[in-house]
């Protein structure tokens, strides 16, 4: 024993001694043939500090797989970035933990494949674990749990990055016997964990943790609890959408009399179906399920075969971080996709609707009409007869006798009021009428939206709605006041002139008509009494006739007048309502767009049949 201590150099001496099976002695253990018989104890070399690089090394060039997964991994960086405003961070922690480590998994030795064999208590992992190294590395035994760590061995330098991003001590780093047969597995690194099902806390935490970083799952199960509860629940189903990187492996064949193995097999493969898992049978990717004896070696070098293909293949890494992509993407689709919402926009209808509810808040059409009245007034005072105009000057000579004038008196006595109240009522009417419309066009937005991202859009109006009210008062007082005050003089058209001095013509008319009637009655003029008569009349039903006609020709100008009006304070209402509420709704929703396609970039490829049964 000291003998063999002293011939092995630092790098391999962990103190870990290891009994292997007798077996035949091979040209590659000469020199373990002379220090002792085959039944003696050899030491296994441990892989803590095998290779300079620390598991890193110079990457190949990347398959068309690795590119996409690049793609993907990309858009998913970008989709937590823009959606880190909006979503809490436990929704995209399981995201960010796939960005973590794929980030780390690519950053080790692509020339690796990390396999985990993982079991239940008694179904012979640990056997299974030696079994493949060709020299007992993991203890076996009666007492349970056998396993208390994870235990790594490699078939090639370099894996020391990966063994430690596991975790892995350098006292449980081993090395498996140099033979032809472990040729076949170079680039692999094998690690057995505790029993999933262990009483021991501990145990269990080592198995979860180490089950999220390798590439690869041997599944062991024996012909007692294949069918266990935690085993499907627990890990199966979960990770169904691995099933390229799963092997599951029924041990124990040996104990099965007849066709019973076959049976329990199919049972087995059953089994796995209702677990979601794709099985790789009749040329199609999925999971490996196969039936071995580890304590006789039955169908042991039928799964060595399975696992040096796969080791030579080097995608798995690949394809496990594909899995995780798919899987983080299925529990973030509810965050992303609206069904039925194929392009989430603020329709035409919604616009005109929120823009006709602003301008009957700010009064728009009240205003048209007030500047249309307002043009026929004025209209009317420049066509009128002077004897109307007289009139109207009196009737406002004796408006503060009026019911009118009294009334307004009283409110300047402060005795009105409850004249007063009418504005108050008014204008909560009007901000009622503002946060309707934001509520009904934020509906409208959000209608079958992702409820985070509804959310967000519902808060965005309603931070564009707090100025709102205050902002469209404003320009009620300052265009409304300027389009709708009576007072306001309206332009005027090319025949006001004409038809302003047909009047005054027929004002002159009766004037002289009328001096030339008085004339004749006090004798100063010959007496024809017809001829004044007959201009007076003229005169009288001239003005009139006028003013009449020119009413008529004044409804057309005065209604578009009154239009355009209208037209500028709801293009004013509108704009404000456009700058506050729609634009940063639109961005909103821009955004989602935005989101959701990275979404679709990262679920692309996620419904492939070889790792997701649909």
């Amino acid at each position: 024993m000291t003998a063999l201590t002293d011939r092995t150099d630092d790098r391999w001496d962990d103190g870990f001694i290891a009994r292997s099976r007798p077996r035949p002695v091979d040209a590659g253990e000469e020199d373990a043939a002379e220090a002792g018989d085959e039944g003696d104890e050899a030491l296994v070399r441990a892989v803590s500090g095998a290779g300079s690089d620390g598991g890193k090394s110079t990457a190949p060039p990347l398959s068309p797989e690795a590119q996409a997964l690049r793609q993907r991994l990309d858009a998913l960086r970008q989709l937590v970035g823009l959606s880190r405003t909006r979503l809490d961070g436990k929704t995209l922690a399981e995201a960010g933990r796939v960005l973590d480590e794929a980030a780390a998994r690519r950053g080790l030795s692509p020339q690796h494949t990390v396999v985990a064999i993982a079991g239940a208590t008694g179904s012979g992992k640990s056997t299974l674990f030696n079994s493949l190294a060709g020299v007992q590395i993991s203890e076996t035994g009666l007492r349970r749990p056998t396993t208390a760590a994870p235990i790594a061995c490699s078939w090639s330098d370099g894996a020391a990055g990966l063994l430690d991003r596991l975790e892995i001590p350098g006292r449980l780093r081993r090395r498996p016997r140099e033979t032809a047969e472990a040729e076949t597995l170079r680039g692999m690194v094998l690690v057995d964990l505790p029993d999933l099902d262990s009483a021991v806390g501990a145990h269990r935490d080592h198995v979860d943790r180490v089950l999220a970083l390798v590439d690869a799952v041997v599944w062991v199960v024996d012909p007692e609890k294949y069918a266990d509860a935690v085993l499907h629940e627990r890990y199966l189903r979960p990770l169904a959408g691995h099933a390229e990187v799963t092997f599951v492996v029924l041990n124990q064949v040996d104990r099965l009399p007849g066709e019973a193995a076959d049976l329990v097999l199919d049972d087995l493969r059953r089994l796995l179906d209702e677990d979601g898992i794709a099985l790789g049978e009749h040329g199609e990717p999925g999971a490996t399920v196969l039936g071995l004896s580890a304590l006789t070696g039955d169908g042991v070098g039928e799964l060595r075969e399975l696992l040096g293909q796969f080791t030579q293949e080097k995608g798995a890494a690949t394809r496990r971080i594909s899995a995780d992509v798919d899987r983080a993407a299925v529990r973030l689709r509810p965050l992303y996709v609206a069904d039925g919402h194929a392009g989430p926009e603020i329709g035409e209808a919604a616009r005109a609707e929120f823009e006709d509810r602003l301008a009957e808040a700010v009064g728009a059409c009240a205003a048209g009409l007030a500047a249309e009245r307002a043009w026929r007034r004025n209209a009317g005072k420049a066509c009128g007869t002077p004897w109307l105009r007289l009139w109207r000057w009196y009737e406002n000579r004796r408006a503060p006798r009026t019911l009118a004038g009294l009334a307004a008196l009283a409110a300047i006595g402060g005795r009105g009021q409850a004249v007063q109240q009418a504005p108050v009522e008014e204008e909560v009417t009007a901000r009622q009428r503002v946060e309707q419309a934001v509520r009904v066009v934020a509906d409208e937005a959000v209608a079958g939206l992702p409820e985070p991202w509804a959310q967000a859009v519902r808060e965005t109006a309603v931070r564009g709605a707090d100025g709102l009210p205050e902002a469209l008062d404003e320009i009620a007082v300052t265009l409304g006041a300027a389009v709708a005050v009576p007072n306001a003089k309206p332009p005027r058209p090319a025949w006001w002139p004409a038809a302003v001095l047909t009047q005054a013509a027929m004002t002159l008319l009766q004037i002289f008509g009328g001096l030339w009637l008085v004339g004749q009655i006090v004798g100063v003029l010959e007496p024809k009494l017809m001829p004044p008569v007959l201009l007076m009349v003229a005169g009288i039903i001239g003005g009139p006739l006028v003013e009449w006609a020119c009413s008529i020709a004044a409804r057309g100008p005065a209604r578009r007048y009154g239009q355009d009006a209208e037209r500028k304070l709801r293009q004013a209402a509108a704009g404000c309502g456009r700058a506050r509420v729609l634009e940063p709704v639109a961005a909103e929703l821009l955004r989602y767009r935005e989101v959701r396609e990275q979404y679709a970039a990262v679920a692309a490829g996620g419904t492939r049949l070889s790792t997701t049964r649909q």
